[in-house]
């Protein structure tokens, strides 16, 4: 009997030799983490635009942020700009809802709870996009796994949701979402599938689905109607209870967790991923209680080992003040008690070696040389001891020439009363963790266009090791993983077969005859 499974096995054994594995495996056990593929678009090259539009970008959704914050207004920024213009940025990425799928694109959204996406009944909404995508409206009565969500689901009647929350005529659970800048969307709340590559035990990955509860907008204004940077909806991360990684981790599919790694130069792209980046320098501090946003404590500011003077209270959350980690923020806002230093300190630190002036109102430098060699680092200071150093890059952006210098101007914007907001200027090329179990948020300078080693769990709040995912490997791993689960099948079937009329055992790790022999080996 032994030896009628000498073939079988010999072709096991070949097919999970080290020389045949693939080098950067996507290794993981017990629970499976999701992978989305991240990609950042920006609009052709004759669509330039100079940071006052930036700012104006980003002064728009800071009102849509501050929305249910008590604050005495909308805070103004003042218009800077300069001669070179400056390239829009914008981290998607794709999601595949309802039966059969159909892909979305959606804007990357640390700063808000909701996936919302635009229904083919909406009115005044965006048909075309700048950013060279195609628009695809969400049409719930072609997908076969849709689903209402009525005035009296609990999802709708709890305390889950906000005053936004209303019902239609029809009986649909509504919201409308009106922003501070005068634009907003409304819709209906739907249930349907989401589809995604889920990686299970022992490096097997799967296509996996699960239903969620999203927005289907119906109706957008304002900035959501233009179409320089459309997109077919917004997939929120926050923590509330609708958003989509809430939903998931609740019902045990995916850690409570989630990772980015936003990928500066070049076209961008990056990683985004459900599931705990393992990372040895990652550095962690905890968020602030009770906050509807990734609030951090951040406590200083150093400008080449030299602390700013800068009064802590600045940096004292409450429901006007705070720091907010917010992907969907172009740059990086810092309230005024902490910018007027910080500029003072930079241009003390490169005096002898930048010429100094102001560009339409934004403080500059002309450099002659390497950004290293003048500029010095900067380090914010959080909670527990948790440093991020910023590179020159990473403060600074690059605006144009004059006379062959290059000019660099602060990235930084002044905040005149409000939030810290730390945008994509900061958030770039660093590995940043998100974890919503352990009430804290981690991060490393790292190189985003390389693979990443990741975490997921046996539980909501358990975590192990995992192996490395590779996106260069993906094809030649789904393969391989294919076909040694193709041959354990087969050699389990052949197995089960032997051990019939004795007692089977039979595991996602093993299988044992109990009254007989069979050999126990791992699955993987």
């Amino acid at each position: 009997m032994r030896a009628s499974l000498a073939p079988i096995l010999a072709l096991l054994a070949l097919l999970t030799s080290p020389s045949l594995l693939p080098s950067a495996a996507a290794t993981t056990t017990a629970a499976a983490a999701t992978f989305l593929a991240l990609h950042r678009a920006f609009p052709p090259t004759h669509h330039r635009v100079q940071l006052d539009r930036l700012r104006a970008r980003d002064r728009a959704r800071h009102s849509r942020l501050l929305q249910n914050v008590v604050v005495g207004g909308v805070v103004d920024f003042s218009v800077a700009g300069s001669s070179d213009p400056y390239l829009v940025g914008l981290y998607f990425t794709k999601v595949k809802l309802g039966s059969p799928p159909k892909e979305y694109n959606v804007q990357i959204d640390t700063g808000s709870d909701i996936l919302w996406i635009t229904c083919n009944s909406c009115s005044n909404c965006p048909q075309t996009s700048g950013l060279g995508i195609q628009l695809n409206l969400y049409d719930s009565g072609s997908s076969s796994t849709a689903g209402q969500i009525s005035c009296s689901d609990p999802i709708c009647s709890s305390a889950v949701q906000t005053s936004a929350t209303e019902c239609s005529e029809s009986n649909q659970c509504s919201y409308t979402f009106q922003y501070g800048d005068g634009s907003g969307t409304s819709g209906v709340y739907v249930s349907d599938a989401l589809y995604f590559d889920m990686i299970l035990e022992q490096s097997f990955m799967a296509n996996s689905s699960a239903a969620i509860v999203f927005g289907c907008s119906t109706y957008q204004s304002g900035d959501l109607t233009k179409t320089d940077k459309a997109v077919d909806g917004i997939f929120g991360f926050g923590q509330g209870a609708l958003s989509v990684i809430s939903q998931l981790s609740y019902r045990g599919i995916t850690p409570k967790v989630f990772s980015h790694c936003l990928k500066g130069d070049g076209n961008g792209g990056g990683i985004l991923v459900l599931g705990e980046i393992l990372e040895p320098s990652i550095v962690y501090s905890p968020l602030v209680p009770s906050q509807p946003h990734y609030n951090l404590n951040l406590q200083s500011i150093a400008v080449n080992g030299q602390l700013l003077p800068i009064d802590p209270i600045a940096f004292t959350t409450s429901n006007s003040r705070g720091t907010i980690v917010d992907s969907g923020t172009t740059l990086t806002y810092l309230v005024e008690e902490a910018y007027d230093p910080f500029v003072s300190a930079i241009t003390s630190a490169v005096s002898q070696s930048a010429t100094p002036l102001i560009s339409k109102g934004n403080q500059c430098y002309l450099v002659s040389n390497s950004l290293a060699e003048v500029f010095p680092p900067v380090s914010l200071n959080f909670a527990a001891g948790a440093s991020m150093v910023l590179k020159p890059e990473e403060y600074l952006v690059h605006t144009g020439f004059i006379e062959g210098a290059a000019m660099w101007c602060i990235g930084f914007q002044k905040v005149q009363g409000g939030v810290t907001i730390l945008g994509d200027l900061v958030l770039k090329d660093k590995i940043f963790v998100y974890d919503l179990a352990r009430q804290r948020v981690g991060w490393a300078n790292y190189d985003c266009s390389l693979s990443v080693n990741v975490s997921v769990t046996t539980s909501k709040d358990e975590f192990i090791n995992a192996g490395q995912l590779s996106k260069s490997n993906a094809s030649r791993d789904t393969l391989f993983k294919l076909l040694t689960t193709g041959i354990m099948v087969v050699l389990l079937h052949v197995l089960v077969g032997q051990c019939q009329g004795q007692g089977v055992y039979h595991s996602d790790v093993l299988l044992i005859c109990v009254n007989g022999w069979a050999p126990s080996f791992l699955l993987t």
